[in-house]
This record gives structure tokens, sequence and C-alpha cells, in this order.
């Protein structure tokens, strides 16, 4: 699932769902059976398979985020709550309470939340301990994986918790990373010059990012790994 600049989506892969012809979104978000999409009116989309009851979103053009699981989404309202629909049998589309939450992510079958004071709330799964974030308050962003979590601290250095038997939460050493994206069993990181660096379970290659410094997104699949490029200099 990609999006385009003009805002049209497009969509690949084993049972993906046929994208929507409009082009008028601004985000999108591909679970492991669902996509979703957030529309510039602030009303989302929910694609693909409804196992879990996961497409269906919730109504209203109040959304500023989204973020797709395994079969449950989470979306961030404006107000700063959180709106959680699907499988539930872990607890997963459990909403927490508050509206102080700037950023969501929603992994396997557990979720994380950032808030404004900077300190990740967790909920849903937690047999591996991936749910129970640090308690320091100085984290800029966070990635749910399958069975782990990343989060980026505000000195641009990386936490992990949770499962470890791939070393996915033995995140590399370092101060220059401006972005995570956890995967299945593996985790990818961005750096300020540019590169990539990937570490975790290698098994499909998932874990060795192309070379090169010219990258500005990453997107860690289950078992693969996506990044765009910076436009080349015309």
């Amino acid at each position: 699932m990609a999006l385009k600049k003009n805002g049209s989506i497009v969509t690949w892969g084993e049972g993906a769902a046929g994208p929507p012809a409009e082009n008028d979104f601004v985000a999108i978000s591909a679970g492991d059976y669902q996509d979703l999409a957030l529309k510039q009116d602030g009303s989302v989309i929910g694609l693909g398979g409804n196992y879990g009851h996961q497409v269906p979103p919730p109504a209203g053009n109040d959304f500023l985020a989204i973020s797709a699981g395994d079969r449950h989404n989470l979306a961030l309202k404006s107000d700063g709550s959180i709106v959680a629909w699907g499988d539930n049998y872990r607890g997963q589309a459990a909403r927490p309470d508050g509206n102080d939450f700037i950023a969501i992510s929603a992994g396997g079958f557990h979720n994380l939340a950032l808030k404004s004071d900077g300190s990740i709330h967790g909920w849903g799964n937690n047999y591996y301990g991936q749910a129970t974030p640090p308690s320091d308050s100085y984290f800029s962003a966070i990635s749910a994986g399958y069975y782990h979590s990343l989060a980026l601290k505000s000195d641009g250095s990386i936490v992990a918790w949770g499962y470890n038997d791939y070393h996915q939460t033995t995140p590399p050493d370092g101060d220059d990373f401006i972005a995570i994206s956890a995967g299945g069993l593996y985790g990818l990181a961005l750096k300020q010059d540019g590169s990539i660096v990937g570490w975790g379970w290698n098994h499909s290659g998932q874990a060795t990012p192309p070379e090169g410094n010219d990258f500005i997104a990453i997107a860690a699949g289950h078992y693969h790994g996506l990044a765009i490029r910076r436009e080349p200099d015309p």
C-alpha cells in the first residue's frame, strides 16, 4: 500500500484490496489483514479482510492519525483521544482514557500511544512485556512490532523492549536517529545522514536495508521493509 503525491492510493500483494478511486487521502496504514486510509476531511475508510470486524471504521471527520494492527485498528482524534476497534481478545481494542495523546502505533496484539508529556502508554497483549514501556518521559516517536516495541528518545537514541529471541530489542547504539519502525521480529531506523540501519530476525533479508544515504522515510512490514528515497536534484 502506498500513498501517491496526488492523494491517491496504490495497493499490491496477496489479498490486497482494490484501492478507492478518490485522491483526497493524506495518510495510510497497512495491517495484517486490513488497510486504513485517512482522508483530507478527517474521516477514515477501511479496506480488506474483516475477520475481527476491523474494517468498518468509526464515523466522524475529526481524526488526525491512523494505525492498523493485526486484526485491530487505532485512530487518534483531534481532541487527543484514541478510538480503537476490531479484535479485542487481548484487550488491544480497549482504548485508554485521556485526551493528551499525540501519536499512536498498533502492533500485532498490543498498542503504544505517545502522550504530550513525552511518556508512553501501552496496552493489549503483554506476555513478553511489549506493552510495558519504560517510565521515562522524553520520547519523540513510538513503533509497536508483533511482540516487541521501539521508542525514539528526544536525544536521538533508541530504546526497545519485549520479545528478544532474535535480538530485536537490542537496537543499534548512537544518538543520530530520526525515525524508527518495528516489523514482525526486527526493526529499522533512519539516521540523520539518510542511511538506514536494520537489526533482528533476518530470515528473508528484511533486516538488511539497502545501502545509501538518500532515504527520507521507512516502514517495516512483517517480513519485508520499505524506504522512500529523496528525489534527485534536477
